[in-house]
């Protein structure tokens, strides 16, 4: 069969099972092995090639990464440190317009930082400030825009589950793509605060002003919290910044150091049990996908895919444009972890004139603002089934969440345009 007719006949027949209902992963494994057996015609020939790129992914130390961040970030969640650190930063924010939903976006920040998964982050949060912001009067969209559009920060700010898997598929150093997702981050959490300020300054009635009086005082438990979620974060982070460690390394000391402070703040055996096991049911559907994910790269290089989609793409600003249209729309439809699965092997072959670095940031920005592209935004059902308030509407979580997502989207731009705001830190790794 030539290429040409392969190329077309794998990736139609792989979307339409996917679309049909046939699990992703499943689709991927199945995809590959047939379209390596048209490549040599030989059954055997066909399942040696994709057996031994799954097994030469599983055998990659770099694969427990993601497994040993998402404990870390479990630890942490069945601790209660995220409500503790809620809190904290929003006793510091006196005087601030719109007070609780900055501490939601800066919150969010912070525990994107030990998470590493936006809905992870969005559970937590639609618990613990959601009921805060109401019992203030809050306007409701504005409310759940802020805790979706934030929530969003998991996976851009490290140590990022979809940072770990854009760096496993394209073979690059997952520790400096952590370190480049640090600026822009920080800016897109900048550009959050700001909208939230400027938006309850041109209209009061949307964050009524708290009266000191009538918040809590800090206890010590909530100051052991925040410095324990601080210094695990300086630890990860400033461990492979300074080259101590790698990246899988600095995910087996976090997860470590997480269950110190969960143990700590009065965490017992149960709790850590129960911990793991959720990390365990978190990472092994990931696990699975990654598998099926390197057996499609493997057919997708053995059948020199990659010069048949320049010569058909080209180059330059189109091609960007058509990832663009592509992500947005996935997005809609898809999971992020899915989404780079189908995309970033193929994508990764193409001359879009960016540094790798950049272009990894770039295109969890996109993918990261399906989770809030109606009508399958996968954060606003997350948010919506967390809230303690059954008369929540999908499209009022929406509606708040469109200016995070046009954010988003100029985050993404300016990265484009000035790439150096992601590959600036990395050079110092």
């Amino acid at each position: 069969m030539e290429l040409n007719t392969l190329l077309v006949l794998s990736l139609v027949g792989m979307l339409v099972a996917i679309f049909a209902g046939v699990h992703i992963a499943l689709a991927l494994g199945i995809t590959a092995m047939v379209g390596t057996y048209f490549i040599f015609e030989d059954w055997y020939l066909a399942s040696a090639q994709v057996g031994g790129a799954a097994y030469e992914l599983v055998r990659n130390y770099v694969f427990a990464t993601i497994p040993l961040f998402v404990l870390m970030g479990d630890f942490v969640a069945k601790c209660g440190a995220a409500g503790d650190l809620y809190k904290v930063i929003n006793r510091c924010l006196g005087g601030i317009p719109g007070r609780l939903a900055v501490a939601t976006v800066t919150g969010n920040a912070a525990f994107a930082a030990v998470t590493g998964t936006s809905i992870a982050s969005a559970a937590a949060f639609s618990r613990i400030a959601y009921p805060e912001m109401m019992k203030f009067n809050y306007k409701r969209e504005f409310a759940l825009g802020s805790i979706a559009g934030s929530a969003c920060l998991g996976m851009l700010i490290p140590p990022s589950v979809l940072l770990i898997v854009w760096g496993i598929i394209t073979e690059q150093s997952i520790g400096k793509l952590f370190v480049a997702g640090v600026i822009p981050g920080i800016l897109l959490s900048v550009l959050y605060i700001v909208y939230t300020i400027g938006a309850v300054k041109l209209k009061p009635s949307l964050a009524p002003e708290i009266p000191e009086d009538e918040l809590d005082p800090i206890t010590k438990g909530e100051i052991v919290s925040t410095v324990g979620v601080v210094g695990i974060i300086a630890i990860v982070m400033g461990g492979i910044w300074g080259g101590a460690f790698t990246a899988t390394e600095a995910a087996g000391i976090g997860a470590l150091a997480a269950m110190v402070l969960a143990i700590i703040k009065g965490l017992r055996v149960q709790g850590l049990v129960e911990a793991v096991i959720d990390a365990g049911k978190t990472s092994a559907p990931i696990m699975i996908l990654l598998v099926t994910a390197g057996m499609y790269a493997r057919f997708l290089s053995l059948a020199d895919i990659d010069t048949l989609i320049k010569d058909a793409v080209g180059e330059g600003a189109l091609v960007i444009l058509m990832m663009v249209v592509i992500w947005i729309v996935l997005g809609m439809i898809l999971d992020s972890i899915s989404i780079i699965l189908l995309t970033v092997p193929l994508f990764s072959l193409l001359d879009v004139g960016m540094d790798p670095l950049a272009f990894a940031i770039f295109g969890i920005l996109l993918i990261e603002a399906g989770l809030l592209t109606p009508p399958f935004g996968l954060v606003v059902y997350v948010v919506k089934g967390a809230v303690p308030d059954s008369g929540v509407q999908l499209a009022e979580i929406f509606k708040g969440s469109i200016p995070y997502w046009i954010l988003m989207l100029v985050t993404a731009a300016a990265i484009y345009a000035f790439p150096q705001i992601a590959n600036w830190l990395p050079q110092f790794v």
